[in-house]
C-alpha cells in the first residue's frame, strides 16, 4: 500500500511539473491584481513597485510572496524554481545565462527565514541582475510605445 501511495505521489509531482507554463503578460497582470486584492498596498507603495523599487517592508514582502507563488515560480518549501524563473523571464537574454542568474539567486534558505523574507531576498537578487535590467528596459519600451 505504501508503495502504491509513493507511486501516486511521484506521478502527481511529475504531472504538476508538466502543467506549469510561462505566464502571458495578461496572466501576470491578473495575478498581480489578485494579490493586490488579497494584500492591499498604499498608492505610494504601488508607485514604488512600478518604478522597480521594492522596499523591505512586510506588506511588500507578502505581496511578492503571493505573486511568486501564483506565478508558480516559488514554493514555501523549495524556494524559487530556477528553471521556471529562467523560462518566465528569459526575454531576449541567453537562456543559459538567465538560468545561471536564477540559480545564483535561488538560495536554499540556510538562514531559516520566513517564506516572505526568503521570496523577497531572491526577488531582490534577480531584480538587481541582468534579468531585472532586461525587464525594466522592456517595460520602458512598452510605456513609450503606448504613450
Amino acid at each position: 500500500m505504501k508503495f502504491f501511495i509513493a507511486i501516486l505521489a511521484v506521478v502527481a509531482l511529475a504531472h504538476a511539473e508538466v502543467e506549469w507554463k510561462v505566464k502571458t503578460p495578461a496572466e501576470i497582470k491578473a495575478i498581480r491584481e489578485e494579490c493586490l486584492k488579497e494584500l492591499p498596498l498604499s498608492e505610494e507603495t504601488i508607485q514604488h513597485l512600478k518604478n522597480f523599487v521594492f522596499p523591505d517592508e512586510e506588506p511588500v514582502r507578502k505581496y511578492l510572496l503571493c505573486s511568486t507563488k501564483k506565478l508558480g515560480i516559488f514554493s514555501e518549501h523549495e524556494g524559487y524554481n530556477a528553471e521556471r524563473v529562467a523560462q518566465q523571464f528569459k526575454a531576449d537574454l541567453d537562456a543559459a545565462e538567465v538560468l545561471a542568474i536564477a540559480q545564483g539567486c535561488a538560495d536554499k534558505n540556510e538562514q531559516g527565514s520566513s517564506a516572505e523574507i526568503w521570496a523577497y531576498r531572491g526577488h531582490k537578487c534577480m531584480v538587481s541582475s541582468k534579468i531585472g535590467e532586461q525587464i525594466k528596459a522592456h517595460l520602458r519600451k512598452q510605456a513609450e510605445e503606448h504613450a
